[in-house]
């Protein structure tokens, strides 16, 4: 007789690593295929629906790289546990690999059992995660196919699912898409567009336009935001909501926000030495190394004086509860230049990250200002909006100002600035200092 347990063991164990994720302890991509192809074979037989769903952190990346590995895996780790307390018992839950992960749901009625699913998931994930003291937030993208409609067999499920995910990004990310068959189309479209958009730099079909924002009080014309716009030779003007995703999702923000910023440093500097300008800043070059140096460099080459600076950054960018973001805004506003906090009140509005760093300005969405006769709840957050910027001794700018009713309302509510179609829109290079001039007239008149 011969003792082979611990043969039988070491097989067990190999088994199991053979098929499942050794971080998570989840299903690893192997198992799910297989899993799929079971199901697959009774929703046939059984002649019901099953779903499959695509899930991908957004900007898992950042807290990654800035916070290290071991956070990372620890942040996974929970991110599995929240994703398996948000599916029934006979759902599958496996990752594929980074931060990707795919859930097989059998036995469905309909696709609103799936939505519902992935709908729970999103707000599983969206609550805070706590990591070493650290108070982290991160989001999820899922995208959801459904058996028989949406494919017959495991790859175009899987394909299919991939897609809808890629929409849910693009539709803002921390939300799902259900598969449509528009989608298959339009990945393509969206890998024929960033190849061309990869090549748009080299071939100067980049140009930045220019819009005024004043000053409520005095009415001067305080500085013009750079906007940028992309004019492709055979497509014409290709709008910034097609192509800046794009451009974030395949990290070409980074080269292309670092054209931006040179570019607007050189049209200002030509300009009255009074007028500031602003650029938008993506959470995405952020991520990349040397910002600081990039920006210290163009402002030195173009001679534009730190203060005639304006960065414009959004909330998302304080989800990721970096140092080095901290870090990189103190340095920039250490040598003069300004830092606005764009688009507040839309996303996770904290109090916290306004008392953390001291911004210069507040730029109230338009969304908002749109409301802002009609609506009391809009009227009432611009007002909580300016008294806060007020207290904090921090300007306010109100974006998308079109009427000379809404210009009196926040001039009431002690908003500093405006921006919007009633002074001007954007206009590019060339037509700055007459569009200047003209906004100022425009608005005292």
């Amino acid at each position: 007789m011969q003792d082979v347990s611990e043969q039988r063991a070491v097989e067990r164990q190999i088994r199991y690593l053979a098929y499942h994720d050794s971080l998570t302890g989840l299903g690893n991509r192997r198992f799910f295929e297989e899993r799929l192809a079971l199901a697959l074979a009774e929703a046939r037989r059984r002649r019901e629906p099953l779903a499959v769903l695509f899930l991908d952190l957004d900007r898992f990346k950042v807290i990654n790289d800035s916070l290290g590995h071991s956070v990372g895996d620890e942040l996974l780790r929970q991110v599995a546990e929240r994703i398996q307390e948000s599916v029934r018992e006979g759902d599958t839950v496996a990752r594929l690999g980074g931060d990707e992960f795919t859930l097989l749901v059998p036995g469905i009625t309909a696709e609103e059992d799936a939505a519902k699913i992935a709908r729970k998931i999103c707000d599983a994930i969206h609550a805070p995660f706590w990591i070493d003291g650290r108070e982290l937030f991160v989001t999820t993208s899922v995208g959801v196919s459904v058996y028989p409609s949406d494919g017959h067999d495991a790859e175009t499920l899987v394909r299919n699912a991939d897609s809808a995910m890629y929409r849910a990004k693009e539709q803002g990310r921390d939300n799902y898409q259900l598969y449509t068959p528009a989608m298959n189309a339009k990945a393509v479209e969206r890998l024929s567009l960033e190849s061309r958009l990869r090549q748009a730099v080299a071939n100067d079909e980049l140009e930045l336009h220019f819009q005024p924002f004043i000053d409520l009080k005095t009415a001067e014309v305080l500085g013009a935001e750079a906007l940028l716009r992309w004019k492709h030779p055979e497509l014409g003007m290709i709008p910034p909501g097609e192509f800046i995703p794009i451009a974030e999702l395949s990290g070409l923000i980074v080269p292309i926000g670092e054209w931006v910023l040179k570019e607007a440093c050189r049209q200002a500097q030509t300009w009255p030495h009074d007028i500031r300008v602003a650029v938008n800043f993506s959470t995405v070059q952020f991520q990349s190394t040397g910002l600081t140096n990039v920006v210290f460099q163009t402002l030195a080459t173009s001679g534009l004086a730190p203060d005639r600076l304006e960065v414009e950054i959004t909330e998302t960018l304080f989800l990721e509860s970096s140092g080095q973001i901290l870090e990189i805004l103190h340095a920039l506003k250490a040598i003069g230049v300004r830092i606005a906090l764009d688009d507040f009140g839309t996303g996770f509005s904290s109090l916290s990250y306004l008392r953390r760093f001291p911004f210069d300005k507040i730029k109230i969405d338009r969304s908002f200002i749109l409301e802002l006769l009609s609506e009391k709840e809009a009227s009432a957050v611009v007002k909580a909006i300016t008294d806060l910027a007020a207290a904090l001794d921090m300007e306010t700018t109100a974006e998308g100002v079109e009427q000379a009713e809404q210009v009196e309302a926040l001039r009431a509510f002690g908003c500093t600035n405006v921006q919007g179609y009633l002074f001007s829109r954007p206009v590019p290079a060339g037509e700055v200092l007459p569009m200047l001039e003209a906004a100022a007239n425009r608005y005292a008149a």
